[in-house]
C-alpha cells in the first residue's frame, strides 16, 4: 500500500501556512514556564498552541489574499514550501529533544529529581489529538455560520447577513461555554469540593475544652464547619509543646473558625466571631491576627502555628470561611469573595477593637495567603486605619488579581526587580522570598510593618493578561532564583504556559512556586510583630523544629 496518496489527502485538508505557524507554537510550547510539567499536561498545552498557531497561519493567509498582494510563481512556491517544511520538521525535533533539558532546568532549581526524559513522543501525540479536537470544532462552528449565512442572505443584504450571522454564532457560543459546558463543570466541581468540606475525618473529633470554637460552649457549631475549619481548630501548637520549645509557662493558643455554613452572610458570620473571640478572652492577648483563608478555607499551618510559637501561645487568631473552591478556581468563579469576607470580619472586630483602651487591648494584624492575601490586603481601609492604626500583616502569595500588591510592585524602587521589590524606605512594606530579604533595610520600621512573602517562580502571582503581547518585567534584567535560565517570553505562547501553571502551582516543594516554607513566615512574622526576649539562636531553633 502506498501510504504516500494517504498523507497528502490528509493533510490537504489543512492549510500549509497553518501548519507552519502551528508548528512553531508547538515548539515553542515545549520550553519552559515557571514550573515543571508532567507530560499530559504539557500535551494539553502544546495542542491548545497548536490550534492558536493554526488558527493565525489561516489567518494571515487569508489577509494575504484579501489584501491582493502577489503570490510567489509555481516552481518558487513549490521550493519554498519544500524549504519550509524542511526546516519547520528540523525546528520541532529539535525542541522535542530539548524538552527533557528544559524540564529539568526547573527542576533542579527547585531541588526535585531529574526525570530521565519528558516523554516528548506522547507529548506530541497528545497535542496533535488535542489539536485535531478543536480544529475540528471550530470547523463544525464555521460550517454552522456559512450554513446561517446562506438562509440570512436569502432576505436581507449579504453584509448585513455577515455581522447578523457572526454576532448570533458568538451568542450561540457563549451560551453554550457560559450555560451548558462552564455550568456543567461547575456543578461537578462545586459538588464535589462541597461534599470534601463536609467531609469528617476520622482521626477529628470534637473539642472538649471549652476555649475551643465547636466545643458544646462555642457559640460556633461543630457539625456547621467544614473540613479545613476542623483541623485548624484540632491541630496546632499545644500548650505543652510550646512550653517545651520556650522553656516557659505558654498560653493555651486560641483559634475562632467560622464556618461557610455556619451562618448566611459574611456579615453574620463576623458577627458571630466576633462573639465568640469575647467568650474565649481573646481581646486579653498579646497578639491577635485576623486571618482570611484560602477559596478552600484553608490556612497554612506555616503561618499560623509559627506565630504562637514566637509569642508564647498568647495570640488569638479569627477566621471566617467564605468558600470551598480552590483559590484559581474562586478567583474565576466569583474573585470578590475573599474581599467581602475579609472586609466583613476586619469591620466587626476593628470597630470593637478600637473602643478599648490602647494599653490594655492586643496588636491587631492581618495575615493571608493566596485568594486570603488578595481579601485581606483590602479589608483595612486606610483612611479609617489611620486615626488608629493596626501594628501591620502578613501576605503570602498575593494573586495576580490583588490591587494593592500590584500598586506597591509597580511603584517600586527603580533599582528593584518587580519579583523582589522594595518601596519608598522599606518602613511600612517590606518583600521577602525563599531567602529571608528583609534585613535589606536594617531595623527601620514605622508603627505598621507589613510584609509580603512571593517567589519568583510563583505563577499565582505573575500571570497577567497581558503575557499575550507583552514581556513581563519580573524576565527583565535579574530575573528570580528559582526562574529558569531557559524561559524566553513569546507573544501568546508565555501566556498560556503560565496560564496551565497556576492549577498546579502548589505541586512545587515548600519555598517554591505558591508553597511557603514556616521558614519564611517564621522571619516574617518575626520582623512584623518583634517578640520580646527572641533572638536569632531562638529563630534558628524554630525553623529546625519545623523543617523536622
Amino acid at each position: 500500500m502506498n501510504i504516500r496518496p494517504f498523507l497528502q489527502s490528509c493533510f490537504s485538508a489543512f492549510s500549509f501556512w497553518g501548519l507552519v505557524v502551528a508548528t512553531f507554537f508547538f515548539a515553542a510550547s515545549l520550553t519552559p514556564s515557571l514550573l515543571p510539567r508532567q507530560f499530559a499536561v504539557q500535551g494539553l498545552l502544546s495542542g491548545l498552541a497548536l490550534t492558536v498557531g493554526y488558527g493565525m497561519g489561516v489567518f494571515f493567509v487569508w489577509l494575504w489574499g484579501y489584501l491582493e498582494l502577489p503570490r510567489p510563481n509555481a516552481t518558487l512556491d513549490r521550493l519554498s514550501k519544500q524549504l519550509t517544511v524542511a526546516g519547520v520538521a528540523v525546528v520541532a525535533i529539535l525542541f522535542l529533544w530539548r524538552a527533557t533539558i528544559w524540564q529539568n532546568s526547573i527542576r533542579q532549581l527547585m531541588e526535585m529529581n531529574p526525570v530521565a526524559t519528558a516523554y516528548p513522543w506522547r507529548v506530541a501525540l497528545i497535542a496533535c489529538v488535542t489539536a485535531v479536537i478543536l480544529i475540528l470544532a471550530i470547523r463544525g462552528l464555521r460550517r454552522g455560520w456559512l450554513y446561517l449565512h446562506a438562509q440570512v442572505n436569502r432576505v436581507v443584504p449579504r453584509r448585513v447577513s455577515y455581522v447578523l450571522t457572526t454576532i448570533a454564532i458568538a451568542i450561540f457560543v457563549l451560551l453554550v461555554a457560559n450555560k451548558v459546558i462552564a455550568k456543567w463543570a461547575l456543578d461537578v466541581v462545586d459538588n464535589a469540593f462541597l461534599q470534601l468540606d463536609e467531609y469528617v475525618e476520622e482521626a477529628i473529633e470534637a473539642p472538649v475544652d471549652a476555649l475551643a470554637s465547636g466545643s458544646t460552649e462555642s457559640l460556633i457549631d461543630w457539625d456547621s464547619i467544614g473540613r479545613q475549619g476542623k483541623r485548624f481548630i484540632t491541630t496546632g501548637p499545644t500548650q505543652e509543646q510550646i512550653s517545651e520549645f520556650t522553656g516557659k509557662t505558654a498560653k493555651r493558643p486560641l483559634r475562632v473558625y467560622v464556618g461557610v455554613r455556619t451562618k448566611e452572610t459574611p456579615e453574620e458570620r463576623a458577627k458571630l466571631a466576633l462573639d465568640e473571640l469575647i467568650r474565649v478572652g481573646a481581646f486579653k492577648r498579646s497578639i491577635l491576627i485576623v486571618a482570611t483563608p484560602t477559596g478552600t478555607g484553608w490556612l497554612d499551618p506555616g503561618a499560623v502555628d509559627t506565630v504562637e510559637f514566637l509569642h508564647d501561645g498568647d495570640t488569638a487568631i479569627a477566621c471566617i470561611q467564605y468558600s470551598y473552591l480552590p483559590s484559581w478556581i474562586t478567583i474565576l468563579v466569583d474573585p470578590q469573595r475573599s474581599r467581602v469576607a475579609g472586609r466583613a470580619i476586619f469591620e466587626e472586630i476593628y470597630s470593637y477593637w478600637t473602643a478599648l483602651p490602647h494599653d490594655d487591648r492586643p496588636e491587631l494584624y492581618l495575615q493571608g495567603l493566596s485568594l486570603g492575601s488578595l481579601g485581606s490586603e483590602t479589608s483595612a481601609d486606610l483612611f479609617t486605619v489611620f486615626e488608629d492604626p493596626i501594628q501591620g500583616a502578613v501576605w503570602s502569595g498575593p494573586p495576580f488579581p490583588s490591587t494593592v500588591w500590584d500598586q506597591i510592585t509597580r511603584d517600586r524602587n527603580a533599582d528593584s526587580p518587580s519579583w523582589l521589590p522594595t518601596f519608598r524606605d522599606g518602613s511600612m512594606v517590606r518583600f521577602t522570598a525563599r531567602e529571608n530579604a528583609l534585613d535589606r533595610w536594617g531595623k527601620r520600621w514605622g508603627p505598621m510593618r507589613c510584609v509580603y512573602i512571593q517567589h519568583a517562580s510563583d505563577p499565582m502571582t505573575f500571570f497577567s493578561p497581558d503575557l499575550v503581547y507583552r514581556k513581563p518585567s519580573w524576565l527583565v534584567g535579574e530575573r528570580g532564583p528559582d526562574v529558569s535560565p531557559y524561559l524566553r517570553w513569546y507573544p501568546i505562547i508565555t501566556f498560556l504556559q503560565i496560564a496551565f501553571d497556576i492549577p498546579m502551582a502548589t505541586t512545587t516543594p515548600h519555598g517554591y512556586g505558591h508553597n511557603f516554607a514556616p521558614a519564611s513566615y517564621i522571619d516574617a512574622w518575626f520582623a512584623v510583630t518583634a517578640p520580646e526576649e527572641w533572638d536569632n539562636e531562638d529563630t534558628a531553633r524554630l525553623k529546625k523544629l519545623f523543617a523536622e
